[in-house]
């Protein structure tokens, strides 16, 4: 694997080392010494699957607070993805920065996200799937997030929003 550290704080783009003969290849998708040996303790606690009709859906900006807070191992496996993270640490340097970065089922990137992290995504396909593993267990009552189009993090979404969820669509502003 290819761990590759972005300008958020503790956060990877993740990419395979392709191992390739004439059946095709095999790459390995997780290995908790790699992880570890970055410094980045990592359980994988539930694997959820995220299936999306339409081009222009978008799904965030969620994020859980403690006690339950998530890492989370994003990586789209059909279609693809304008995948956002937001850092919500105030502690850390990279503070209110965002990035986004385009997974798709080619690439075959993923990105690793850690907690107190805000994520989002705008699927940019059809019919686009998306895998997390995820570090903690969903525990509603810790879910938070804010708005999508919040002009403090200034997001600019590749395509007009075709369909989100009314929770996503009324989360609150930062400020």
């Amino acid at each position: 694997m290819i761990f590759t550290e972005t300008k958020i704080q503790g956060a990877f783009i993740v990419d395979l080392e392709l191992q390739r003969d004439s059946r095709g290849f095999f790459a390995r998708t997780f290995c908790i010494q790699e992880f570890e040996a970055r410094g980045l303790k990592y359980t994988i606690a539930q694997c959820n699957l995220s299936f999306n009709y339409k081009k222009g859906t978008l799904r965030g900006m969620h994020y859980q607070i403690p006690p339950s807070q998530e890492t989370k191992l994003v990586r789209c496996i059909q279609g693809a993805i304008y995948d956002v993270i937001i850092d919500l640490r105030p502690e850390s340097p990279s503070y209110l920065s965002h990035i986004g970065v385009e997974l798709n089922a080619e690439n075959r990137l993923a990105l690793y996200i850690p907690s107190g992290v805000a994520h989002g995504f705008q699927t940019l396909a059809d019919e686009t799937e998306v895998t997390y593993q995820m570090g903690d267990f969903y525990a509603p009552e810790y879910s938070s997030g804010y708005r999508y189009d919040d002009p403090v993090f200034n997001i600019e979404w590749p395509l007009p929003v075709s369909e989100i969820s009314d929770k996503d669509k009324t989360w609150g502003l930062f400020n």
